[in-house]
């Protein structure tokens, strides 16, 4: 006998799909299934359903001062199945955080800052003495099954004086500790994007893809999008979109489309203020806007299931399959006028809207 049953769902594509679920896995997907379970949920045809939502870009160490939220907050109340917390902590205090998140219902992964203590301060790579290659390799072995990565954030109000050097560290520790995932976040130069994209290797992943600033990946002068960008795309560094409070601009994200870039993966860099002020609340709006950009919804979920597991080595999740964990995302697209605002105060206008109705996680159903 089955824990769960979910009877008459029904995929993006209006294709029928049935699961059943036992023990915190799916065992079985098909159009019908004919069993019982000691609980069945009935979506009458009405609902939507996918593999749970991830979203590989938050913040929610809750002790942080600087950027912080709580997983709950931004995961299951939300229609996220998992969390991956893009280096707020580092060496010294990602032990702690992963004791906290033992006792929340969201799955919560962690890239390790390469700087000791994380974001404790806005500059936290301008001092090189904090990046201890020992103690990163230390949390790695003490923590495998919470650390998926590591993080450094490449920015002139983070590095300092520093320039590329901290980036050239942290593909060393890269290389000694097995060529981990890497996500490296952008923002004012130095050091200059051309730079950072120099040293960055296929898989690596580059965060707030679609920023508008100076130093971001669209030439002012031409309104197109840089070659040395379109070159790295190409040779398959992961462009991710890191909403966050000043990292998405629609004109950047619709030129690159028109040139052939999309977003490889889709977050929202969210923590408390940019939740509850916005522009980001949540990742469904961070995919409403992708859409209003002009991705499909298949595409869209794709960006926030199957591809941050395969970049992050989440091997169970992400798939809507036998044998993977019973994460699963109920929704709803429904008609509705909605007035979406990227980091720079432009807007679009969408009648699409995505919302969550259900969120399993570990076969646990919690409503939305």
């Amino acid at each position: 006998m089955f824990d769960l049953i979910i009877k008459n769902g029904k995929l993006i594509n209006e294709e029928k799909v049935e699961v059943a679920i036992k023990d915190g896995v799916i065992l079985n997907v098909d159009t019908v299934i004919e069993s019982s379970a000691k609980e069945v949920l009935d979506l009458a045809g009405e609902h939507y359903l996918s593999a749970g939502w991830i979203d590989d870009h938050v913040h929610c160490y809750e002790k942080m001062t600087l950027y912080y939220d709580f997983p709950d907050e931004i995961g299951v109340t939300k229609g996220v199945t998992t969390v991956i917390d893009a280096g707020t902590t580092g060496a010294e205090n990602i032990s702690d955080f992963y004791e906290l998140t033992k006792g929340v219902k969201t799955n919560v992964y962690a890239l390790v800052n390469i700087s000791k203590w994380g974001i404790v301060e806005q500059d936290e790579l301008a001092d090189l003495t904090k990046i201890q290659a020992k103690l990163v390799r230390d949390r790695l072995a003490e923590l495998p099954q919470f650390i998926v990565g590591i993080k450094a954030r490449m920015s002139k109000t983070v590095v300092g004086e520093n320039g590329i050097t901290p980036l050239e560290l942290a593909k060393d520790i890269q290389r000694d500790n097995g060529g981990l995932p890497l996500m490296i976040h952008i923002g004012s130069a130095p050091p200059e994007l051309q730079e950072v994209l120099a040293l960055l290797a296929e898989g690596d992943v580059l965060t707030h893809c679609f920023n508008g600033k100076p130093n971001g990946i669209l030439d002012k002068d031409t309104d197109r999008i840089k070659d040395f960008a379109k070159a790295a795309y190409e040779k398959g560094i992961v462009f991710d979109i890191g909403h966050g409070t000043d990292s998405f601009n629609f004109h950047v994200a619709e030129t690159a489309l028109k040139e052939g870039i999309k977003a490889t993966s889709i977050s929202t860099d969210i923590y408390h203020r940019n939740r509850e002020n916005g522009p980001v609340y949540d990742l469904a709006t961070t995919m409403e806007k992708l859409r209003v950009v002009g991705y499909s919804w298949e595409e869209i979920l794709d960006k926030v299931t199957a591809v941050p597991a395969k970049y992050f080595h989440l091997e169970k999740k992400g798939r809507l399959a036998a044998g993977f964990d019973a994460d699963l995302t109920i929704f709803d697209l429904a008609e509705g006028e909605k007035t979406l605002t990227d980091s720079n105060g432009f807007t679009r206008v969408t009648n699409e809207l995505i919302k969550p109705v259900k969120t399993i996680i570990g076969g646990a159903m919690y409503d939305n």
